[in-house]
């Protein structure tokens, strides 16, 4: 089997920056080749996290190495409004121990794709006490176990095995907004206990967990997520980042989280949370990145 992106399932490293580029006009694949082995003599490419649009990997990468339903992410409307969507053609995920070394690596990351990839989007991250979001609440409860996390994350065969689809996306929160309710208030709106994350008894039908946790007759999707807050004191929220085997199951959880559904109900954490980027990438094995940069 092709070997995954490593970088997809390390985890205990505190601080996390994603960089997202455009194509420069007139680039060239050969010149992008170029510009991916100097990050991999920087040693950037081996610790990171690379994705690429659909547009992107089909321009460098031949028709074996292409998954089917790579698609660029459709904006969604619902009764919770519109999902915003900001399509780019790169991305970079950078993780490290201090935000000291991270600045390092994101410097020398884009002065390597300067030639031919424009930055966009820079989000530093961090790990919040114990793994929680802003809200006070653990993130990623409904997370498989690392173990298991390759089985959801990775297309286990055909074209681009070994690769995954990534959903990125940057949530702007109202913290204001959201603590200026009980406690108890807080829990219905995401349906679990604020302090050790255990799932409410008497889930609300527009619950976060009840709107994300989506059943089916194979049973329930999955999906592995590593998400990071971002920001200061007076602006900050998630950056939002989750792999699948499968992009259709992050159709199907934004749907439901918009109300784009026959029951209308969308998810009540959209009162106090939205989304400022988005975009659907493709991330390759190492074996297709290795064949793609060795032409």
């Amino acid at each position: 089997m092709a070997t995954p992106q490593v970088a997809m399932f390390r985890q205990g490293l505190r601080a996390h920056e994603h960089l997202e580029f455009d194509l420069r006009p007139g680039a060239t694949a050969d010149a992008l080749r170029k510009a991916f082995a100097k990050l991999q003599d920087c040693g950037i490419a081996q610790a990171s996290v690379a994705g690429f649009s659909g547009q992107l990997w089909r321009m460098l990468a031949p028709p074996d190495a292409v998954p089917a339903g790579l698609q660029p992410l459709a904006a969604i409307h619902g009764s919770g409004g519109t999902m915003p969507v900001a399509p780019h053609d790169f991305w970079l995920w950078l993780q490290d121990r201090g935000p000291d070394l991270n600045i390092d690596a994101a410097r020398q990351a884009v002065a390597a794709l300067a030639p031919v990839l424009m930055l966009v989007e820079d989000t530093p991250g961090f790990v919040y006490r114990d793994g929680r979001d802003l809200t006070g609440f653990i993130d990623g409860s409904e997370n498989p176990s690392p173990a298991d996390a390759p089985e959801v994350a990775i297309i286990p065969e055909g074209p681009g095995a070994g690769g995954s689809f990534a959903l990125v996306q940057r949530w702007r929160h109202d913290l204001a907004h959201f603590h200026a309710m009980s406690v108890p208030q807080q829990e219905r709106v995401i349906g679990r206990t604020k302090l050790d994350s255990v799932e409410l008894p008497d889930l609300p039908d527009n619950a976060h967990v009840a709107r994300m946790v989506v059943k089916t007759a194979d049973g329930e999707l999955k999906i592995w997520r590593r998400s990071v807050p971002w920001g200061r004191a007076a602006v900050n929220g998630l950056q939002f980042v989750a792999f699948s085997a499968d992009p259709q199951r992050f159709v199907t959880m934004l749907e439901r989280m918009y109300g784009a559904t026959p029951d209308r109900v969308h998810d009540r954490m959209l009162d106090f949370s939205k989304p400022e980027t988005g975009a659907l990438y493709f991330v390759p094995s190492m074996d297709a990145l290795q064949a793609w940069v060795q032409g």
